[in-house]
């Protein structure tokens, strides 16, 4: 008895000292970062990162997440680009994978209408000004209660003044950094850069186009014949458009991963590809929805080319927005809540379907109030011309 548990000890030992079953703790850290973690994409490289302390450490290694990032989307590895990330907080590379990943999540409360809420703050300031000035002119409070209202004058004027340098504050610049792909194939990879403070962008409905007209892509992509064959897009298609603020350090990513519809032009037999995002404005307006539209066409010998990748934003009345409105909306996103990106592909088309369901529904009540409207005019109209050929009926007698 004394043998045999003086032996098991021994056994142990000599099984892992030949080359037997080890641990994954006994790997050398080098072999872990060299051979394993650079084999993970993000997803399961961030969720190894929470498996233990070690793990943590070597997770956070910004070449692991500069791989990954360069992988996911290609047109991060533009030197602009990989400039840009290099600045962002918390190693640069895992921050932006972590805000580009991420998906942009509604509201589901109630929301004020902030341009209201503060245009009320405005003028309160205002009218607390003015009191002040009455109050110096009249001689009316004693000294304790000037002190008072000159503390809670500058108070009320302080909020205000911040409240405008935030409405002011809005990206100088947005960089778009565009992939597709098609079946794991790079498609279609490009940066392109948006300057925000002109008037022309402000006063103009906002698009960005990231192909000029006159270009064409051409892909190995066989073009559909009838709207049977465009279902093959919805599930092999794939896009991304990541927005980011250079400024900010902020970056989104406003794609639904995979197509939200696919359409067949029935005379010239282009193919629109739709992608999009529903973004939450204010209680007054509801929602709105960031759609991109790829547009492709057929070449000679039966493949498509990519003639149009734009994006816009449309209101829920289906009208499209001008550059200071999709500005204020998309600063308010890029500083607003996240969710996992997980499903993104899923959770966008339920998104959409939901979105075209409210526009459709707030069209027909719209024609309804305009259909109650017309028929009180015309009952209206019609009782003037019946009273007014009473009263000539009435003096002719």
């Amino acid at each position: 008895m004394t043998s045999s548990l003086h032996n098991l000890p021994t056994t142990t030992t000599i099984t892992a000292e030949q080359g037997g079953a080890t641990g994954f703790s006994d790997l050398h850290s080098d072999i872990i970062e060299t051979h394993i973690l650079t084999r993970l994409d993000g997803p399961t490289l961030a969720s190894t990162s929470c498996s233990s302390t070690t793990l943590l450490h070597l997770s956070s290694e910004n070449h692991l997440w500069s791989r990954v990032c360069h992988s996911t989307w290609p047109s991060t590895n533009t030197p602009r680009v990989s400039h840009i990330i290099s600045n962002f907080p918390d190693s640069g590379h895992r921050a932006f994978f972590s805000q580009s990943f991420s998906l942009p999540l509604p509201e589901n409360e109630l929301i004020q209408d902030l341009e209201s809420v503060n245009l009320k703050q405005d003028l309160h300031a205002i009218y607390m000004n003015l009191l002040y000035l009455f109050c110096i002119c009249t001689c009316v409070l004693s000294r304790k209660q000037w002190i008072q209202l000159n503390i809670y004058r500058k108070g009320i004027c302080s909020t205000a003044s911040s409240n405008t340098i935030n409405r002011m504050y809005l990206p100088l610049e947005l960089i778009s950094a565009v992939d597709i792909h098609y079946k794991n194939d790079v498609v279609f990879s490009k940066v392109q850069e948006t300057e925000t403070t002109s008037s022309w962008f402000q006063c103009s409905p906002f698009r960005i186009d990231m192909i000029d007209p006159k270009d064409m892509i051409s892909t190995t992509i066989k073009h559909p014949n009838d709207d049977d064959t465009c279902t093959d897009l919805i599930e092999d298609m794939t896009l991304s458009w990541i927005l980011i603020d250079p400024i900010g350090r902020l970056a989104i990513n406003i794609s639904s991963l995979k197509p939200v519809s696919v359409q067949r032009h029935w005379l010239t037999g282009e193919v629109h590809v739709r992608f999009g995002s529903i973004l939450t404005v204010d209680q007054k307006r509801g929602n709105v929805l960031c759609e991109i539209v790829v547009t492709c066409g057929g070449s000679e010998v039966g493949e498509m080319q990519v003639r149009e990748v734009s994006l816009e934003v449309e209101d829920m009345d289906g009208s499209h927005l001008n550059g200071r409105e999709s500005l204020v909306i998309l600063q308010r996103v890029l500083e607003g809540k996240r969710g996992n990106g997980a499903n993104r592909a899923e959770i966008g088309r339920k998104r959409y379907k939901e979105f075209l369901e409210m526009r459709r529904e707030r069209k027909e009540k719209k024609l309804k109030r305009e259909g109650a409207l017309d028929c009180l005019c015309v009952t209206f109209g019609i009782s003037i011309f019946v009273v007014f050929w009473c009263f000539l009926f009435c003096l002719s007698r």
